[in-house]
């Protein structure tokens, strides 16, 4: 008989509002780069678009950390919601490009907000499987894969830009509503009155524990299946573009990507839960490697089921690795639950920020299967010698 696997009361509270936050955000976020080109934007800047997003997430992480000790984190997760509503109101009033860049730092402020909140709410309340915790929250942003991006075309085919713009604005704001009623009395309970310069202490704490060969390699490892995720969430459009794919071939390509993936994320889940966090990060960028040589070596050979098949196997692997990192963090760093987020936090926006920046300097001499390829070998050879360092 199919059974869910568990998720805690914080767990599915938070990952509800991170699928609505996510949704809000699909909306548009999937024809950004198709816009950025009609607007004579270069790969270049389309890089540099998600290079401000990103580094933002990253450098304000550590305060973001800081404020979670004195304020109620559900209050800042819905600070941030606000933000990225915010965002959306922007996109349809900004009239010149220093604004259009400006707004790009807010959203990164904003995502930073929320996930150093979210991730210390969830490291703080003490999971019973950090692990399956992590799996069910980052499986979120597939949730609203499956639908988002294809509501958002047909509000941009009937409203243009603006109507989902207002949209996501709309059911931001519901969503931060949402998530402080929920989650404020759960997480009232994570607040004290630390001084920064205990808060400095314990960061030193942290980063010398990262430095330890258990805890480094595993997180270098992951580190490098997030560049090459930065890759792909900026470019991968763009590369079935370069295919020749028509726009509606993108759109119920990544729709049906999505929506397929949910079956596959839950038996997932279950598979998580029953591995070391350790196991688990090795296990997903391997599996995100070789998936990866397979997208670059076959590009101009694969159909549209070929391409389907890699993917959701490349959406596996990172849901894998990702879901280990966060739970080790969480396991081994369990005394600092508020700096351990942030510095969690800090690793995928300065790698999605760096395979975006560096994809976009690449693509012209190298071409997207080339770096699919190069990316898929030294992560399946990393994933592997450092499982063997660890488990040996």
């Amino acid at each position: 008989m199919f059974t869910l696997p568990k998720i805690e009361k914080i767990t599915r509270d938070a990952t509800i509002i991170h699928f609505f936050l996510m949704f809000g955000y699909k909306l548009f976020s999937l024809y950004f780069p198709l816009f950025l080109v009609a607007k004579s934007f270069s790969l270049p800047q389309i890089g540099y678009t998600n290079f401000l997003i990103y580094l933002p997430i990253a450098l304000f992480a550590p305060l973001v950390g800081f404020l979670n000790h004195r304020i109620n984190p559900a209050i800042l997760m819905a600070i941030g919601i606000l933000g990225y509503g915010a965002y959306a109101l922007a996109m349809i009033l900004f009239s010149n490009l220093f604004v259009f860049y400006f707004f790009q730092v807010v959203l990164g402020i904003s995502a930073s907000l929320f996930f150093v909140s979210s991730r210390a709410v969830m490291m703080g309340l003490k999971l019973e499987n950090p692990d399956r915790a992590f799996a069910w929250f980052y499986s979120a942003p597939s949730y609203a894969d499956a639908l988002a991006p294809a509501i958002g075309a047909l509000l941009i085919w009937k409203f243009d830009f603006v109507g989902v713009f207002i949209f996501s604005l709309i059911l931001q704001f519901f969503n931060a509503v949402f998530c402080f009623v929920k989650l404020k009395n759960q997480t009232s309970c994570l607040t004290e009155n630390i001084k920064i310069r205990e808060v400095s202490r314990n960061y030193v704490k942290v980063f010398g524990l990262l430095k330890t060969k258990v805890i480094f390699l595993p997180v270098f490892v992951s580190f490098l299946v997030l560049i090459l995720a930065g890759f792909n969430n900026t470019f991968f459009v763009l590369f079935l573009k370069n295919l020749g794919w028509s726009q509606n071939q993108i759109l119920i390509f990544n729709s049906l990507l999505a929506f397929i993936f949910l079956p596959i994320s839950i038996w997932a889940i279950k598979q998580i839960a029953r591995f070391k966090s350790e196991a688990n990060i090795f296990r997903g960028a391997q599996i995100t490697g070789i998936f990866s040589i397979l997208l670059g070596s076959f590009a101009n050979v694969f159909n549209f089921y070929s391409v389907f098949i890699v993917m959701l196997g490349k959406y596996l692997g990172g849901l894998i690795a990702s879901a280990g990192r966060s739970g080790m963090m969480s396991i081994r760093l369990r005394e600092y639950p508020e700096e351990s987020a942030a510095v969690d936090t800090i690793f995928a926006p300065l790698a999605t920020a760096t395979g975006a920046i560096v994809g976009g300097l690449l693509i012209g001499s190298l071409g997207y299967p080339a770096i699919f390829v190069i990316g898929g070998i030294f992560l399946f050879g990393a994933g592997g010698f450092a499982k063997r360092l660890i488990f040996k």
